[in-house]
């Protein structure tokens, strides 16, 4: 069975890289492709690495057929989401990758966002996305909330030690270093070349990244009561690939069988040899997610380290995952390709 899709926001990363994955996909079609201020270019023209592949010129969302589409993945900037999302048909399923519908409680949304939330009764039925933790609840949604590229990465470090308790809930530091695509493809000073290469700086310093929303969110759910990571980003000068180094106190065995136990049997997620730290480099392109697990100097403290690809695991690749157990595929179709290197 052929699955129909349409990808809203496809002149950005994350959409090129949802075309990309889906192009290796036995069993989904792309049917229609918006990008509205770039509507009636083909993906070509916007995206020239993709111009080998048959694709619909790019449209206006107003413009698409929506009875003939079984799935839709939203690449829409925050708040143009919910507006859009809300008015598509009741019962079409939706992979969201903005971070419109990832907090439950529309006060936190508010608190993190800086703006009401204008679909709260569209928020209500959303399934957070992270798919090895919400396989069951992914397989039966209408609308799946992708997580953002930072959180995910934390998560995938953390969240077998909460819920197992094997870690100082009070004392979790996370160090996170974030390539350039993170931000988006929109113009901005910060991001030009000029002044981001041969460079390397930390940004929302302090609390006030919005992750930190669905940090606090998914570990205290896991905890059974409020747990804060202290949490810093950094912007290196790459394309791809995040880095999270995470400092905890917890017997470093403990640590290490605890994450082999979580992800024995995970597709995606591979534990380390003790002592060996994963690259950004190893992950590239893909939807693999390495963790490694160290001992500290310090005694009963480890030192835990993830890589992923911020615009595939991280964001496409998780969505295409996620699409795969809504539409009754295998979870892994289109996204067994090696990571490119170097």
């Amino acid at each position: 069975m052929t699955h129909k899709v349409a990808i809203l926001g496809a002149s950005g990363y994350t959409g090129a890289e949802l075309v990309r994955l889906i192009a290796q996909h036995p069993n989904i079609e792309i049917k229609a492709l918006s990008a509205d201020r770039k509507a009636g270019q083909s993906m070509a023209q916007v995206f020239p690495h993709l111009r080998h592949m048959d694709l619909p010129i790019l449209c206006k969302i107003d413009e698409i057929d929506f009875s003939g589409i079984d799935l839709c993945f939203c690449a829409l900037p925050h708040k143009t989401s919910q507006e859009v999302i809300s008015g598509l048909p009741s019962d079409l399923k939706i992979v969201d990758l903005s971070a419109d519908f990832r907090l439950r409680d529309p006060a936190e949304y508010e608190n993190w966002y800086g703006n009401p939330h204008s679909a709260t009764d569209v928020q209500a039925e959303a399934v957070y996305g992270l798919t090895e933790f919400y396989r069951d609840e992914i397989r039966a949604a209408r609308l799946v909330a992708g997580t953002g590229c930072n959180a995910a990465t934390g998560q995938f470090a953390l969240r077998p030690l909460i819920s197992e308790g094997v870690i100082d809930l009070d004392n979790i530091i996370l160090d996170l270093k974030c390539a350039v695509s993170g931000a988006g493809r929109s113009l901005k000073e910060n991001l030009l070349h000029a002044e981001l290469s041969e460079g390397y700086n930390a940004y929302a310093v302090g609390g006030t990244h919005r992750h930190l929303g669905e940090f606090d969110q998914e570990f205290s759910k896991l905890a059974g009561r409020p747990v804060k990571v202290q949490f810093t980003p950094h912007l290196i000068p790459a394309n791809r690939g995040i880095l999270a180094t995470v400092y905890v106190q917890g017997d470093p065995q403990v640590v290490f069988d605890t994450l082999v136990a979580a992800y024995a049997g995970e597709p995606f997620i591979e534990v380390l040899p003790f002592g060996e730290a994963p690259s950004t480099h190893h992950v590239r392109g893909s939807n693999f997610c390495h963790i490694g697990v160290a001992a500290d100097r310090i005694e009963g403290r480890a030192v835990i380290i993830a890589a992923l690809d911020n615009l595939t695991k991280g964001s496409s690749g998780q969505a295409l995952q996620n699409a795969n157990l809504m539409l009754g595929e295998s979870e892994t179709e289109g996204l067994m390709m090696a990571p490119l290197f170097p």
